[in-house]
């Protein structure tokens, strides 16, 4: 363990050495509109992005017009004044770039891929779609059929993300993080043309974006076209705020899930944990790590070694609000249910009552650190994270933060966490299987 944790350490300090990025090189304007935009040049290729997000996602709904975060996310491929449908995709292709975007529950980010000297295009193709997007009839009806189509096929395909989608319903009683990004299926069938066009009024506002650029640039050339292309968008009453808080949870939750085509059980135990910018995040992240990312995580030895599950993972929803932190694990063919669950909530208790060890913790802290290093190494892990830490933590200047905080991580920080937020009362357990014992 001790070769394993110097091998780490000299990956470490040579991807660190690579990364050459500073907060000192990276360069911020805002709009008069309120529409902000961060800037890094990183001229080592002649390619770029713009990586634009939008502070709107699934907790900005409501019961009725659930999962149009995400249907917006199809209708702006779909036509703007200057450009008719599916013609942003093709006037990228063009011009030799490539895009994609995704909807959580608190953002819709768009991501563009381009050669460097395409950039005033770029600018063209995504201004013309915030100023002039054309919220169509017939392609509202078309691509209300495509996600349709999408939520029923993820929810076959996945006994997870079924699994997810029942445990938040129950986790979250108020909050809006209780449904599903892409939707209620009831909802997605009855959206009208004034629910669209009000929400996307609403939050398809410039100040209510940040727009990430990073590559072969100049700061300067960025901010002309910026001003050129969006400064004449009006700006508009910021949105609503989210002001529903979930109540405590007082007790245990459990709930199981039918589904005859499952061969084995899924099995889901899931924590409230604080919002992302809670100063226990990164404690947090080192804990989820420990118990279940990868062959050398808690839950790997104690379940999948010991022949208990085929599979363990541990994630969590970072935003705006107070989230859950999930450890899910699928049977073999010869566990119960019941004996997964008390293995895995064994482990949990060992590491809440024993903490964990120097060795492990040290482990962690070099696989988040080399991640974040080999991040940087690309425009588009740059141009992730100066996006995230400016809308999650509320300052893109936090992401050179991120290091030392690792670094200053103790075990009994990390048992501190474990015993603050993994807590029976804290937890709702959830059971996927083709038939309930």
């Amino acid at each position: 363990m001790k070769w394993k944790v110097l091998a780490a350490s000299i990956m470490l300090g040579a991807a660190a050495t690579a990364q050459a990025v500073t907060a000192d090189e990276v360069h911020t304007f805002t709009l008069a509109n309120g529409m902000k935009f961060i800037v890094l040049e990183s001229h080592t290729i002649p390619n770029a992005n713009m990586y634009t997000f939008w502070k709107v996602g699934s907790r900005n709904e409501a019961p009725g017009i659930t999962g149009l975060s995400h249907f917006f996310e199809h209708m702006m491929f779909n036509g703007s004044k200057n450009f008719g449908p599916k013609m942003f995709d093709r006037t990228m292709e063009a011009k030799g770039g490539s895009n994609n975007a995704y909807t959580s529950n608190d953002l819709t980010v768009y991501q563009d891929w381009f050669p460097a000297s395409s950039l005033e295009t770029i600018f063209t193709l995504e201004s013309d779609r915030i100023a002039h997007l054309t919220i169509d009839p017939k392609m509202v009806a078309s691509e209300r059929g495509v996600v349709l189509s999408e939520r029923s096929t993820g929810l076959e395909n996945s006994n997870i993300r079924a699994l997810h989608e029942e445990i938040n319903g129950v986790a979250f009683q108020a909050h809006p993080y209780s449904w599903p990004v892409i939707g209620h299926e009831s909802d997605i069938k009855a959206w009208t043309q004034d629910d669209l066009q009000r929400y996307f009024t609403t939050y398809y506002a410039p100040n209510n974006a940040v727009s990430v650029i990073v590559g072969d640039v100049k700061t300067d050339d960025v901010k002309k076209l910026a001003t050129k292309y969006f400064g004449g968008i009006p700006k508009r009453a910021l949105p609503p705020a989210v002001r529903t808080v979930e109540p405590e949870q007082k007790g245990e939750r459990r709930l199981f899930v039918a589904k005859e085509s499952a061969t084995s059980a899924n099995l889901v135990v899931a924590y409230k944990v604080p919002a992302a910018n809670s100063a226990d995040y990164y404690a947090l992240e080192v804990l989820q790590s420990i118990l279940g990312d990868g062959k050398t995580s808690r839950l790997y030895k104690t379940l999948v070694e010991q022949q208990l599950a085929t599979q363990v993972s541990a994630s969590s929803m970072d935003g705006f609000d107070p989230g859950l932190l999930y450890l899910s694990a699928v049977a073999t063919a010869k566990t119960e249910p019941a004996q997964l669950e008390k293995a895995l909530l064994a482990e949990v208790d060992n590491v809440v009552t024993n903490g964990v060890t120097a060795d492990e913790l040290q482990k962690v802290k070099n696989q988040k650190l080399l991640n974040l290093y080999r991040e940087q190494e690309t425009i588009n892990g740059k141009a992730q994270q100066l996006g995230n830490y400016e809308v999650f933590f509320g300052d893109y200047k936090k992401m050179f933060d991120a290091p030392a905080a690792y670094e200053k991580l103790t075990t009994a920080d990390i048992q501190a966490v474990a015993a603050k937020y993994l807590k029976k009362s804290q937890r709702t357990v959830g059971v996927l299987a083709a038939k309930e014992d």
